[in-house]
C-alpha cells in the first residue's frame, strides 16, 4: 500500500480520503489547513503533514515506516474500505443520503486518542470550532509536551489526565475554558485516580460505554456519542448536535434514521453536505 521516499509515505490505495473533508467535518481539532488538500497537525504526541495531490495520491510527510505503521495507519483507518461503505449508504433508500454521499466521499472516521477526544468534546459544548481549537491549543501549549516538526517548528501534544488533575480546576479555568473547566477537571480527576478506565470502553457495547462515559460531569449523550465514534470507533454511534438536529428535522421528520453499523459515517456525510454544500460555509 505504501511506498517510501525519505520521510514521506505515498498511498495509491486511499482513494476515499480527502483531507479537506476529513478535517473539516467536526471530528478533530488539532489539524490546520496549509493549502487545498494539505493539512498538518499532531496526534498521539507525533507530527504529520498530509497531502492529497491532483492524481489522488496521498502523501504522509514527516514520519518513518515504524511510526506510520504504529500510529497513523490506524489513526486514518487505512484498513477500512470507505468506498464500500459509501456505496452501501447510497442504497439506503434516502434521496438526501445519496446526495450527501456524492459530495462527501473522501471523509474518513479518525481513530483518535480517547482522553484527548473526551476533553475536546467536553470543550465543544455550546462552542464553535475556531474557539474550540483555541482553547485546546491553550491547554496544549501550557501543559503539553513539545513536538518539533521536521522543519523546526514547535507543536504541542495533549496533556495527560494526571497533568491536568495536578494543575487543578482554577488553572484550567485560567485557560479560558469557562464553565467547562469543572468538567475537564472532573474528567482528569476520575481518569487520573482510576475511577474511569479510559480504555475500558473499547471492549464495551455501545449502550454500556455510553453510560460509563456519562459518569463524568458534563458528559451527556451528545458528548459521549462523539467520543464513542471518533475515539473508540463505534461506527454505529450517531452524534446529534445543533446542526444534526436541523438535518433530522429538515429531511427525516425529526427522527434518527436507521443506518446500522454505518450510522456514524452517515452522520458525517450529512453534516458535511448540510454545512458546506447547502450552508455554503467556506472550508
Amino acid at each position: 500500500m505504501l511506498m517510501t521516499s525519505g520521510r514521506t509515505y505515498v498511498s495509491r490505495e486511499l482513494a476515499h480520503f480527502d483531507p479537506d473533508k476529513t478535517f473539516n467535518c467536526g471530528q478533530c481539532f488539532r489539524f490546520e489547513k496549509v493549502s487545498d488538500g494539505v493539512w498538518e497537525g499532531v496526534a498521539y504526541g507525533k507530527y504529520i503533514k498530509v497531502t492529497k495531490n491532483t492524481d489522488d495520491i496521498v502523501l504522509f510527510s514527516g514520519v518513518d515506516a515504524e511510526e506510520f505503521n504504529a500510529v497513523w495507519y490506524d489513526y486514518f483507518d487505512c484498513s477500512t474500505d470507505y468506498n464500500l461503505i459509501a456505496d452501501s449508504l447510497e442504497k439506503s433508500g434516502y434521496d438526501i443520503m445519496n446526495e450527501a454521499v456524492k459530495v462527501s466521499r473522501g471523509i474518513r472516521i479518525l481513530k483518535q486518542d480517547p482522553w484527548e477526544t473526551l476533553c475536546s468534546f467536553i470543550i465543544s459544548q455550546n462552542n464553535n470550532i475556531p474557539r474550540i481549537k483555541k482553547i485546546i491549543n491553550n491547554i496544549c501549549r501550557e501543559y503539553g509536551d513539545k513536538i518539533i516538526s521536521p522543519d523546526g517548528r514547535e507543536f504541542y501534544g495533549f496533556p495527560s489526565a494526571r497533568t491536568l488533575f495536578e494543575a487543578g480546576e482554577e488553572a484550567i479555568f485560567a485557560l479560558k475554558t469557562g464553565f467547562r473547566a469543572k468538567y475537564i477537571y472532573d474528567a482528569a480527576k476520575k481518569v487520573a485516580l482510576g475511577d474511569i478506565d479510559i480504555n475500558a470502553a473499547y471492549d464495551m457495547d455501545i449502550l454500556t460505554a455510553n453510560e460509563y462515559l456519562k459518569q463524568i460531569k458534563g458528559v451527556g449523550d451528545k458528548v459521549a456519542a462523539c467520543v464513542l465514534l471518533f475515539a473508540y470507533h463505534k461506527t454505529e454511534s450517531f452524534p446529534v448536535d445543533i446542526w444534526v438536529k436541523k438535518i433530522l428535522k429538515k429531511y427525516f421528520g425529526g427522527n434518527v434514521p436507521q443506518f446500522g453499523m454505518y450510522a456514524g459515517m452517515a452522520q458525517q456525510y450529512l453534516f458535511y453536505y448540510e454545512r458546506y454544500i447547502i450552508g455554503g460555509i467556506k472550508q
